[in-house]
């Protein structure tokens, strides 16, 4: 009862009183946030025959039953707790008649932008991490077809991608890594340069014609890749600030942050983001990448070719690369160290920690 009082009256709901009293900051912070859109080109694909993915009564009564009745409602306003009785043969139905046409209701990728102050002391809009609020519904749906994906992932997936894999987790992804620079540096004159890469937004950089290619290149059903694709374009999205809300606008890039698909289409963007040298090693865990480069005699052309090649490809995949926020660490344990010169990253010297 007390959790469905705190529900109803939004208790103790935490607000920022200089913002909401900003009318103009919903939409200036929309704007902003929809900054990528400029200059994609809409992707038209042909008709395909009709998904062979289809949800049981069972799988979706299960998936609803997970939902925390505390959850906020998303923008078509359906408290969580209603969905977890009763609702099962309803929607799935629905949701397989999406499958079957590969096309997701517009009311199911309503988004709602809660803008999330990133520090202490806001001062312009980047300090700002949009978190979508959208629909539970559309929240069981996506976790219906995330489990659906992850079980059919060929063994050719870059075995360095950590996230989404059966029977691996952050742990692998720090033991990997520290294996391989620990293995290289017990042999003589070695060390090891880690570059750990900062994206500026990268879900919301995600160019959904090329996202669909790399599914093809993986071996998923078309018609199941026309339906990702009709997920993640002609989304409308507002952004809330209190009781403060913009005017809407239609998105077609990017996957939101939020959503339960987003980091696991990430994870298949980068998947081909892979390493063109042997002595170095891209290392990912969703949206999180470290380039180790494993140095012997001092001999660091291979490292930088690889840092330049990882600049290339972020280029041709639309993905920015945050050199500010972007770290550098060298791990030497030679007794006659000398001072090794900076990466450098679109002109700027990265920072070494």
């Amino acid at each position: 009862m007390w959790q469905g009082l705190q529900s109803i009256t939004d208790y103790k709901r935490k607000t920022n009183p200089v913002a909401e009293h900003n009318v103009l900051l919903p939409d200036r912070l929309n704007n902003f946030f929809a900054r990528f859109e400029d200059n994609i080109v809409q992707l038209t694909r042909p008709a395909t025959k009709t998904c062979g993915l289809s949800f049981t009564a069972a799988n979706v009564s299960k998936t609803f039953k997970r939902v925390n009745p505390r959850k906020a409602a998303g923008p078509d306003g359906t408290p969580s707790r209603a969905l977890r009785e009763y609702t099962d043969q309803l929607f799935t139905d629905i949701f397989n008649q999406s499958l079957s046409q590969s096309a997701v209701p517009t009311c199911f990728k309503r988004a709602t932008i809660v803008p999330v102050p990133q520090k202490a002391k806001v001062t312009e809009l980047n300090d700002y991490r949009p978190v979508a609020l959208t629909s539970v519904i559309m929240k069981c749906f996506e976790r219906l077809v995330k489990d659906h994906i992850t079980s059919t992932l060929p063994d050719t997936l870059d075995p360095l991608q950590f996230a989404y894999r059966p029977n691996r987790s952050t742990d692998d992804t720090i033991a990997n890594t520290l294996h391989t620079a620990l293995t290289h540096l017990d042999k003589r004159n070695t060390y090891v340069r880690m570059l750990f890469i900062d994206y500026s937004s990268a879900f919301n950089t995600i160019v959904s014609s090329k996202l669909i290619i790399k599914f093809e290149t993986l071996g998923l059903d078309p018609a199941l890749c026309n339906w990702v694709l009709d997920f993640l374009m002609c989304r409308p999205q507002v952004v809330r600030i209190g009781n403060n809300i913009s005017t809407p606008l239609i998105l077609n890039t990017g996957a939101p942050q939020g959503c339960v698909l987003s980091p696991l289409l990430y994870s298949l963007f980068t998947h081909d983001c892979v390493a063109m040298h042997a002595s170095n090693s891209i290392i990912k865990f969703a949206d999180n990448t470290t380039v180790v480069g494993l140095i012997t005699n001092n001999d660091e052309t291979a490292y930088r070719e690889e840092v330049r090649a990882l600049g290339v490809w972020c280029q041709e995949n639309n993905l920015t690369l945050n050199v500010n926020k972007t770290k550098e660490m060298i791990v030497d344990f030679r007794k006659q160290q000398r001072e090794q010169p900076p990466i450098h990253i679109n002109g700027t010297v990265v920072e070494r920690v």
